[in-house]
């Protein structure tokens, strides 16, 4: 496989991961708290706001997701999109280990979800300077 056609399946495979969070909006306050439990979280937080964030985050996540998909569909037209949504993994990645680190997360989810989040932002632009343009584009 050629980088463009990754680069694709990783833009695609990403959104898609990242636009079912939109299942989440939906779910009853009774099964976040189940799941933040079941995670090792602790007993989930009383008001308002907690729910509120919970379902604010699910659908920027799954609005990002739907993007990569749109993203995905031409690579070459979206590139210098592609690679401010990779930089902005990168630094969200980081600001995700700080974040995660200062409210003592457990380390598996600390270290899981922000190197991945940087990792896919590194990956994204390592394959898209690994792809071919023509001479005088992006």
């Amino acid at each position: 496989m050629n980088p463009e056609r990754i680069l694709k399946l990783v833009l695609q495979i990403n959104g898609a991961v990242m636009a079912s969070a939109l299942f989440a909006v939906f779910l009853p306050r009774d099964w976040m708290a189940g799941i933040h439990e079941w995670l090792g979280l602790g007993a989930f937080p009383e008001g308002a706001i907690v729910v509120y964030l919970a379902r604010s985050l699910s659908a920027f996540y799954s609005i990002i997701g739907f993007l990569y998909l749109v993203l995905a569909r031409d690579v070459r037209a979206f590139a210098p999109l592609i690679r401010l949504m990779a930089w902005a993994s990168i630094c969200f990645g980081i600001g995700t280990v700080v974040i995660d680190l200062q409210l003592g997360f457990p380390a598996w989810w600390t270290w899981g979800e922000g190197s991945f989040i940087f990792m896919y932002g590194v990956g994204v632009l390592w394959l898209q300077g690994k792809m071919k343009y023509d001479e005088g584009n992006n």
